[in-house]
């Protein structure tokens, strides 16, 4: 039987999430689902490999939420809290495996994770902690996770070096405002896009959605779906009516089948 290929969505907001706490904008206040945005993160299912892309404060709740139970391994983009904070929820997939979890980042974010999760690589950790084999990635040369290559695309977030990541023919860009011109030849020939789009005021480190639609322009991808929300962009219904055929608000427990295939590029 051939493994079933999914991508899901876990979470489409920014650092705050939405509602925001003690906010009673429109948005905040809104009943409509699609309009609660925890923390961005995203589950892929891939040929029977499960790879999480960030663990942010929201991760064990929103692993609960799909029904998923399963990671093999966690692919970081970079060290802010809202995209690693969560990372101490791997643990009941740690015990039921009995194997140690593997994480893959640059050396900055690795070495970070071991500062804030030090108990999980100490040589006598005390008991019930999760063991976590940690693995730095060069930005430039793809890797492989369970037979699954995966392609860094090297993003700047601020002045802040970050990844995006690539798996056959979609590709995850979060915390973007700036995508050099090695890693938008790295996008040819996608047909799915989650790109960043933070709201619609100009940001030192996000694209507002305006930036990010003619960044998914240039692109050129079949589909794109913007994330990493904050509550100043709007309802999810009121901005989807203003974006172009083929771009869409992206919101949490979105599900997309893909096919996958090392060859397509």
């Amino acid at each position: 039987m051939t493994p079933i290929n999914q991508f899901i969505l876990l979470g489409s907001g920014t650092s705050q999430g939405v509602p925001v706490i003690g906010c009673d904008c429109v948005v905040c206040s809104s009943k409509n689902p699609k309009d609660n945005r925890t923390r961005t993160s995203a589950y892929i299912q891939v040929n029977g490999i499960h790879l999480v892309i960030d663990t942010g404060p929201d991760f064990r709740m929103q692993m609960l939420r799909e029904g998923l139970s399963k990671v093999d391994a966690v692919l970081f983009t970079h060290e802010h809290q809202d995209h690693m904070a969560g990372l101490d929820d791997v643990r009941p997939m740690i015990f039921r495996s009995g194997k140690a979890m593997a994480i893959y980042g640059q050396s900055r974010v690795i070495s970070r994770i071991k500062k804030a999760f030090h108990y999980a690589f100490e040589t006598q950790p005390y008991p019930g902690a999760p063991k976590i084999d940690a693995f730095e990635i060069d930005d430039n040369k793809p890797f492989i996770v369970g037979g699954i290559e995966i392609i860094p695309i090297p993003l700047d977030h601020g002045n802040l070096a970050i990844l995006g990541y690539r798996i056959g023919d979609m590709a995850f860009l979060t915390d973007v405002n700036h995508i050099p011109p090695v890693s938008m030849a790295k996008l040819i020939g996608i047909k799915t896009l989650f790109l960043d789009a933070l709201h619609h005021k100009n940001h030192f480190s996000h694209f507002t959605l305006e930036q990010a639609v003619s960044k998914a322009k240039e692109i050129g991808a079949e589909k794109t779906y913007f994330i990493h929300m904050s509550h100043y962009m709007g309802t999810h219904q009121a901005t989807m009516d203003s974006l172009d055929p083929g771009m869409e608000l992206a919101y949490d427990g979105l599900k997309i089948d893909f096919n996958y295939s090392s060859k397509e590029r």
